[in-house]
């Protein structure tokens, strides 16, 4: 009994000592490191080892070997060790005796080192294995003729390329698919390779056409794909291509359907751009309903690929009447049930983008989306959400929330943060429920999260502020609670500043004092600064309140930051001066509401205006006007005090203007877009203050956009920029030149101004001569007569120059040279050239203090079929910016009148407001526009107002 137990014993250790030293063993396995075959190489032990390739035996014996050290080589080049030209041609020499081998997998590994030291490697050397790659094209072997003729169209030029056409062009009709493709993707890449064998691949046009009809896929979709190419610039061809093989249904690729569905949507989009279609496209052009048919026809293909690629064109047609989305919106409703993950997150990806636009389109599928709100796929079940959130109504709305927030608690940062922009976005669709929304968002701003993540909540409820006032004091007091426990600095800061902003304006100001000077006693350097800055300002706006919050900031005279202590210290004096200038006086205990005063401070008072007036620009435009001081003649020397009203006026960018009129600033998957960082500005009047003849004209007011007055294709490509001065304008032409046999000497350009009662030209500047490929300035001065009001003007422009003819390669002259002349089109000065694009930080303040006196009133009747084009009219008839947003119709704005708020800066220094409503007038197509023009000039008020026309 004894033994047998100890032999069990003795059993059960040496199993434990197996298993032990097998685990041993496995760990010693884990342990070992990967090192890459590639980690220690050195280039000069590569280039020794591939004289290898010099030895005959070894490479028909060892190709194997041969193999790696082109591997070896091919990675030292694109790990940044590249060769020198010598070490590459003595390389490339050796390779090229590699073809002596018959070794498949040799011979595609030289195929691959051709293709990639060609553009290294003297192009003379290149040329010597032309001969080795047309042999292999020619031969018996499938493999070696579709390598050969891919790796052949990276080394040769136009020339080499007559001498070889005659076997591609077999080739691409070749009963072999894989040397067709290779072929028909060679022919792509010559085709975008130089202008010259772009040429010689139009002429394969019939072999390429026959291609369409090869048997195998993807020789179908090559072929489709280099037809489109070669008729990309041929509108008319493009129509043919699509209607031949719409109708005659020959392609059996899925992906050479998938191009042509691409193609005819691209087609529809163009045929709806030059208006050829107006309403539903089933009363459009021929080709319109004709494209049109084939899509709805390619959804019921037997392919998912090209059902959904046709449904995702369908819903990519700008001005489709819902009627006309419904079949596609079907089978993307079908597709949200698949099993296949990445078809689901393709028709949700769809109709989230569709539901920006036709939101009651979409509705129908909103049983399918909310089942994918528990996808396990989180991008899917997002989508699905924020779909829901745009689709939904305003009675789902709380059960929606529901849903949402388990999911939110399950989800990563990012799709959080895609969720928090649809619910803004939904809070602005149905305002009434801004109390809901707000609250809800509030409620994550508590919970866990990254900084991005409530960053996003925080910038959602300040944009709700801004475009919906009722959910001022509601999310105020959210925002409070919230940086009670905010652990970053830049949303306190951000929030501290919107308190100050907003906070003194609501009913009850003194709320929020406990709030803020939690902060001056609790947080870091920082966020204590912005919150005596926001108490400053509740003190400033509210005479009742500046005994209370001058105790409170007399505390923070000892702080031990310096920031704070000054800020506290300048705050403490200024509001002590206001005081004892204007004593507060409390109103009466028994007094009646109506009797009480407002509790605002006086017209004279300093605190008010030193602490809550801004600058009259920001800080990026004030760098700006300051650049463009000192860069005006004589500026620096002037004696003159700088002011702010001294400083060059600056517009708005281009940057600033698109977001001003963009339809749409967030993303339908990644939510609202960063903006971008701010590009360098170069001054556009440096030009002219570059000529000494122009000094005495002073300061540019602004530079217009370039107006091309040529096409783009002519021989003489001339666009003008037009410089405007307090009473000249100096029209700025440049000429470029694209005439490679002719020099242009002496060039100026003619304005005719006989028929201008307002401008007079008064100078030419001539440009000395301008060369093949070159772009260079003339100047001509028009003077303006200030007594007569600004109308639009027309002039007829007209090049003149001295030729010299030349010689294309040495530019040597060739000839005499003589005159002559080029007509352009006329050129238009409006009173808007005369405006510049300057917005206000508070259009209605404003509004209100310029007044009445001077307001014209007008009511005009616009030719226009859609609001978008005639708001994007009005904007461009008035040369001004558009303010509060309302440079872009809302979406789902449903027909309502649209409010347009603009401002400028005319050239005569008079600060200019317009307000305009634009109101469609049913099915007529037309717009009725009702406009109010104000400034402290009543004829610039009716300039103005006149600019539309």
């Amino acid at each position: 009994m004894e033994g047998g137990q100890q032999q069990d014993n003795m059993g059960m250790g040496s199993m434990m000592r197996e298993v032990q030293e097998l685990a041993e063993k496995f760990k010693d396995e884990e342990e070992e490191a990967y090192i890459s075959p590639y980690a220690q190489l050195e280039k000069a032990q590569v280039l020794q080892e591939a004289r290898i390739f010099h030895d005959p035996t070894a490479v028909r014996e060892n190709p194997r070997k041969c193999c790696t050290v082109i591997a070896q080589l091919l990675h030292l080049q694109n790990t940044g060790q590249y060769m020198t030209s010598t070490e590459a041609t003595e390389v490339f020499f050796g390779v090229t005796k590699l073809f002596m081998s018959d070794d498949a997998s040799l011979r595609r590994m030289v195929y691959l080192f051709i293709k990639d030291v060609a553009e290294t490697c003297d192009p003379d050397d290149v040329i010597i294995v032309t001969s080795c790659l047309t042999k292999d094209m020619t031969c018996d072997v499938d493999l070696y003729r579709g390598n050969a003729l891919r790796v052949l169209v990276r080394i040769v030029d136009a020339a080499m390329l007559g001498a070889i056409e005659r076997y591609v062009k077999q080739a691409v009709v070749d009963s072999s698919g894989q040397v067709a493709s290779a072929a028909l993707v060679s022919a792509s890449h010559l085709f975008v390779s130089s202008p010259e064998c772009a040429a010689v691949v139009r002429r394969w046009i019939s072999e390429v056409q026959e291609a369409t009809s090869s048997p195998n896929e993807m020789v179908q979709f090559h072929a489709m794909q280099l037809l489109y190419q070669i008729k990309s610039h041929d509108r008319l061809g493009i129509s043919k291509l699509v209607s031949q093989f719409s109708t005659r249904n020959t392609l059996r690729s899925p992906l050479a359907l998938c191009l042509l569905v691409r193609y005819t949507a691209k087609l529809l989009k163009d045929e709806y751009a030059e208006g050829r279609i107006s309403g539903s496209i089933q009363d459009g052009s021929e080709v319109a309903k004709q494209g049109y048919q084939f899509l709805e026809a390619s959804l019921r293909h037997k392919s998912e690929l090209v059902v959904y690629e046709a449904a995702r064109a369908i819903c990519s047609l700008e001005g489709l009447e819902p009627q006309d989305l419904s079949p596609a919106i079907s089978v993307l409703q079908l597709f949200l049930s698949s099993p296949k993950p990445a078809t689901r997150y393709a028709a949700m990806k769809t109709l989230a983008a569709i539901a920006n636009t036709h939101p009651r389109v979409v509705a129908k599928c909103n049983e399918d989306l909310e089942a994918l709100i528990a996808d396990s796929n989180r991008s899917i079940a997002t989508l699905a959400i924020t779909t829901l959130l745009k689709t939904g109504s305003e009675n789902s709305i709380d059960r929606l929330l529901k849903q949402i927030s388990s999911f939110l608690t399950e989800i990563a940062d990012e799709f959080k943060i895609t969720v928090v922009h649809s619910l803004q976005k939904l809070c602005l669709t149905y305002p009434a429920k801004h109390r809901v929304l707000v609250g809800f968002l509030s409620n994550f701003l508590r919970e866990e999260g990254g900084f991005d993540f409530k960053k996003s909540i925080v910038n959602s409820i300040v944009s709700l502020i801004r475009t919906v006032p009722e959910t001022t004091e509601s999310s105020l007091l959210h925002l409070c609670e919230f940086i009670e426990d905010c652990e970053f600095t830049q949303l306190s800061t951000q929030i501290l500043h919107l308190l100050g902003e907003l906070g003194p304006k609501t009913t009850a100001p003194a709320r929020y004092i406990r709030f803020i000077y939690n902060r001056v006693i609790l947080e870091n350097s920082a966020v204590r600064a912005a919150a005596v800055t926001a108490l400053s300002k509740f003190a400033a706006q509210c005479p009742s309140l500046r005994a209370s919050v001058m105790v409170l900031l007399k505390r923070s005279l000892m702080d031990e930051d310096d920031e704070t202590r000054d800020r506290a210290a300048l705050s403490v004096a200024i509001l002590e001066d206001a005081m004892a200038k204007n004593p507060y006086v409390p109103p009466p205990e028994d007094a009646e509401a109506e009797d009480i005063p407002p509790d605002t401070p006086a017209a004279d008072d300093t605190a008010a205006y030193i602490l809550l007036e801004s600058m009259p620009m920001s800080f990026e435009k004030l760098e700006r006007s300051m650049k463009a001081y000192m860069n005006t003649p004589m500026s620096m020397s002037s004696a003159d005090e700088l002011t702010f009203e001294v400083l060059p006026i600056v517009e708005d960018t281009p940057e600033d203007i698109a977001a001003a009129t963009s339809t749409d600033a967030v993303d339908p998957i990644n939510g609202i877009m960063e903006p971008s960082k701010p590009k360098e500005i170069v001054d556009p009047a440096a030009a002219v203050y570059a000529i000494p003849e122009l000094a005495s004209l002073g300061r540019a007011f602004r530079s217009a956009r370039p107006v091309p007055l040529t096409e783009a294709e002519t021989e003489y490509v001339v666009s003008c920029i037009k410089h405007i001065f307090q009473n000249h304008v100096v029209l700025q032409f440049s000429v470029q030149n694209t005439v490679d046999d002719q020099r242009l000497e002496n060039v100026t350009v003619l304005i005719d101004d006989s028929h201008s009662d307002i401008f007079t030209a008064s100078g030419e500047i001539p440009c000395t001569s301008i060369k093949y490929g070159e772009s260079q300035n003339c100047f001509t001065v028009l003077e303006r007569n200030a007594d007569v009001d600004l109308v639009p003007s027309q002039f007829t422009c007209e090049l003149r120059f001295s030729v010299t003819p030349v010689d294309p390669a040495t530019g040597e002259e060739e000839g005499e040279p003589y005159e002559d002349e080029y007509p352009m089109e006329d050129l238009e000065i409006s009173p808007s050239d005369f405006m510049a694009k300057v917005t206000v930080p508070d259009f209605k303040k404003t509004w209100e203090t310029i007044g009445n006196a001077n307001e014209v009133l007008e009511k005009f009747a616009l030719q226009f079929k859609k609001m978008e084009d005639a708001l994007a009219a009005v904007i461009d008839f008035l040369g001004m910016q558009p303010c509060d947003g309302t440079g872009s119709v809302k979406p789902n704005a449903g027909g309502k009148p649209h409010m347009l708020h603009m401002s400028g800066v005319f050239v005569s220094g008079q600060q200019v407001l317009a307000r305009a409503q634009i109101v469609m007038q049913g099915d007529s197509g037309s717009v009725v526009l009702k406009i109010a023009v104000r400034s402290d000039d009543a004829n610039v008020s009716r300039m103005v107002a006149d600019c539309i026309r």
